[in-house]
């Protein structure tokens, strides 16, 4: 099976209403509003322009079946890049998130070529969320310590995470 990225688009609307259950958010608070959810669709569509990362959807052939992202932030006084992901149960176990996940990787260090550009990229997944944890250490990414960390940014809701880390070479 062939998994690739493709840039977040007016379609991948039906893709993050199939990600807003229960289930799938149950490690990041619940699932959102109908109002919320299209507030995140519309940032999602409006990341590249500001320059400040991508959401991709993930697609296993024609199929979107889980979505991936990398944006800056500040984190403990430094700039980095962040990332997140989700993958549909009926895709789940199928190493599609590690195919994914190797994919974003690429990208994000191609943009941590640019002057300026953070030089790190984190992951931080809920203590308690066991896939997504042995997901970082697969992709190599190395395990900084728990922490508290506010999901979604602004909203006041702090969750236990992991904060892994991985540094991009620079050239």
């Amino acid at each position: 099976m062939t998994v690739r990225l493709e840039p977040w688009s007016e379609p991948a609307l039906a893709l993050l209403r199939k990600i807003n259950t229960p289930q799938m958010r149950r490690h990041v608070g619940g699932p959102e509003t109908e109002e919320a959810l299209l507030a995140r669709h519309r940032r999602y569509l409006a990341m590249p322009a500001a320059g400040q990362g991508c959401m991709f959807a993930v697609l296993a052939g024609d199929e979107m079946v889980g979505s991936i992202a990398y944006h800056r932030r500040e984190w403990q006084g430094e700039q980095i890049y962040e990332t997140g992901w989700n993958v549909l149960p009926p895709y789940q176990g199928r190493g599609i998130a590690a195919a994914a996940g190797a994919a974003l990787i690429g990208v994000v260090q191609e943009a941590a070529r640019a002057a300026g550009a953070p030089r790190s990229l984190h992951a931080f997944p809920s203590v308690d969320n066991e896939p997504s944890n042995a997901l970082c250490r697969r992709l190599g990414f190395h395990l900084a310590g728990p922490c508290d960390f506010e999901y979604p940014r602004g909203s006041g809701t702090v969750m236990r995470s992991n904060d892994w880390r991985l540094e991009l070479g620079q050239d």
